[in-house]
């Protein structure tokens, strides 16, 4: 009788004790995705707005370069997806510039390169992992993995604002891509230094 009561007990036990994994996963996930977006937006809130372009200077694109260097490229795709719903559902989490809040800021003349931030650091991700396993190298797969990941931020933009503004392709250049490469420039090679030595940090020592 007890072996009979026992048994079922046990079961229950252990069945129990399964899902305990998958939630320590799922909230530690969580609070990846929502440390990341808080992140994002206080580097979004570093802005400059220049008079010429509707697009102002901000470290929004580092923070995303930054994420897909050190996250998988499924939890950089939904840590920007996160702070891109934040922003739509009217938290301030955007650049202040333009003054627009919510959902008619994403759709406004920077919507291009905000829509393109998961996409840009799920490849950026994609891409570092790929690259550096095979090298057994760094600084310079993520330097690499950065710049592409910024040149499809900066080619996402210049599309949306090409549509929205029916500009020529030149306009469109001198204010959505050639003002920012600079500084662009800079953001890539800092997320990359960043994101090395964070990686080493966490490398496992022999």
């Amino acid at each position: 009788m007890s072996r009979a009561i026992s048994a079922p007990l046990a079961s229950v036990g252990s069945s129990a004790a399964v899902p305990a994994p998958r939630a320590l996963v799922w909230m530690r996930s969580a609070g990846i995705v929502l440390t990341g977006s808080l992140f994002a937006a206080l580097c979004a809130h570093i802005a400059l707005p220049l008079y010429f372009t509707p697009v102002p200077l901000s470290l929004a694109p580092f923070a995303v370069l930054v994420l897909g260097l050190v996250l998988s490229p499924r939890l950089a795709a939904a840590t920007l997806a996160a702070y891109l719903m934040e922003g739509a559902l009217g938290l301030p989490v955007f650049a202040p510039t333009p003054a627009v809040p919510g959902l008619a800021h994403l759709l406004g003349p920077t919507g291009g390169y905000l829509l393109a931030y998961p996409l840009a650091a799920a490849l950026v991700a994609y891409l570092v992992r790929r690259v550096s396993s095979r090298t057994g190298r760094l600084f310079a797969p993520a330097f690499l993995s950065a710049a592409l990941g910024s040149l499809v931020i900066l080619a996402c933009g210049a599309l949306w604002l090409a549509i929205l503004t029916h500009a020529s392709l030149s306009s469109v250049f001198s204010l959505a891509i050639l003002p920012f490469l600079p500084g662009d420039a800079l953001k890539v090679a800092a997320a990359a230094a960043l994101a090395t030595g964070w990686l080493r940090l966490r490398r496992p020592t022999a």
